[in-house]
């Protein structure tokens, strides 16, 4: 059986915002700075940096297993409080839904991976926007900050459980918004440099 598309996306949407919630929790305590190892270990690429220093071990240390508790949360309270909804998902186990969300949030955190590169590539300094490139140019990489972390993520979950086409379009008409307003709490707590 398919699951059901919306509840799908709805139950992705929510178990990431608990994530979210618990990373920027995480980011926002002085112990995490411990982990601010950059993941290319200073490499360069053509003689620029792969990731740059905003692209830290500390980031990874919490998304994943908050995703995991997330999914397996998410899961657990559903089974009991709306057993039909619960139907209407994957046909996974809590201990399943918890492998599943650990696999979503490596996805989500290693989609941002290329759009970082390529500005490295271009010079874009990490944190911040793009230089002048027209106002094309502004927009498209305000969407590609927005969607690349969510497209990684539907990619992870797509390659082990059957994901409805629809809920790629439901996660990628929602996911954005909530991207954005993560963005935008991580700057007012002082952890980006920039809201966008």
């Amino acid at each position: 059986m398919t699951p059901d598309p919306l509840g799908c996306a709805l139950f992705l949407t929510v178990a990431f915002v608990l994530a979210g919630l618990a990373h920027s929790a995480w980011l926002r305590m002085p112990a995490s700075r411990r982990l601010l190892a950059p993941l290319d270990g200073g490499a360069r690429f053509r003689g620029k940096r792969v990731f740059g220093e905003n692209k830290t071990v500390r980031g990874f240390v919490v998304m994943v297993p908050a995703a995991a508790a997330a999914f397996a949360l998410l899961h657990f309270t559903l089974s009991r409080a709306a057993p039909s909804v619960v139907a209407e998902l994957w046909r996974l186990d809590t201990p399943g839904y918890a492998t599943l969300g650990a696999w979503a949030g490596l996805g989500f955190m290693l989609g941002e991976l290329p759009n970082s590169f390529v500005k490295r590539q271009l010079d874009v300094a990490p944190g911040m926007a793009p230089p002048a490139g027209g106002k094309v140019g502004t927009a498209v990489m305000f969407v590609v900050d927005r969607v690349d972390s969510i497209i990684g993520m539907l990619v992870a979950i797509s390659l082990v459980v059957p994901t409805p086409w629809m809920t790629w379009v439901y996660v990628l008409v929602i996911g954005p918004g909530i991207h954005l307003a993560f963005s935008v709490l991580l700057y007012r707590i002082g952890v980006k440099a920039r809201p966008a």
